[in-house]
């Protein structure tokens, strides 16, 4: 009987938080769930505070709050399509757009997100950006941004 692909999900992330004496054992009755042995269960600690998960660094401070960051891997080189590149202009906004929105939907501490800003400029233009597309791209997400809250207004 062949499967129905379409209907298959695969669990690749989870976050959890688990008191730490309880890891091993959680980890160890996941791993048993699956008699199969084509699941193979993980964990990651917490280290001086902090834990990535996907594109995001979680950081607790010692009163407990958390904040999140944009998380690279230590292998991320910052190389970006070239501006110079036989791409359509559309693309290359979409770069900026991309990572200034994520910066901005998932970063929680505003001088974080100015911070994350300055590294993303920084490194697109050394992948050849001009000035002028951070401005283009930045006016487009404030536009929107207004058209989002006048709309939000009307609703209310």
């Amino acid at each position: 009987m062949a499967r129905n692909l379409s209907r298959t999900r695969y669990v690749d992330d989870i976050l959890e938080v688990v008191n730490k004496t309880s890891v091993d054992e959680l980890t160890e009755f996941l791993n048993n769930l699956d008699n199969s042995g084509s699941i193979k269960f993980t964990y990651e600690k917490e280290c001086e505070g902090k834990i990535p998960f996907l594109d995001v660094l979680i950081v607790r401070n010692d009163e407990g709050n958390v904040k999140l960051q944009i998380y690279r891997k230590p292998t991320h080189t910052d190389e970006y399509l070239n501006f110079s590149s036989h791409h359509p202009i559309e693309h290359k906004l979409s770069v900026v757009r991309t990572l200034l929105q994520r910066s901005q939907s998932l970063i929680t501490d505003s001088h974080d997100k100015e911070l994350e800003e300055a590294h993303v400029e920084k490194a697109l233009r050394s992948c050849g950006y001009p000035d002028w597309t951070f401005r283009k791209v930045k006016d487009q997400m404030r536009v929107k941004m207004t058209e989002w809250k006048q709309k939000s207004e009307q609703k209310s």
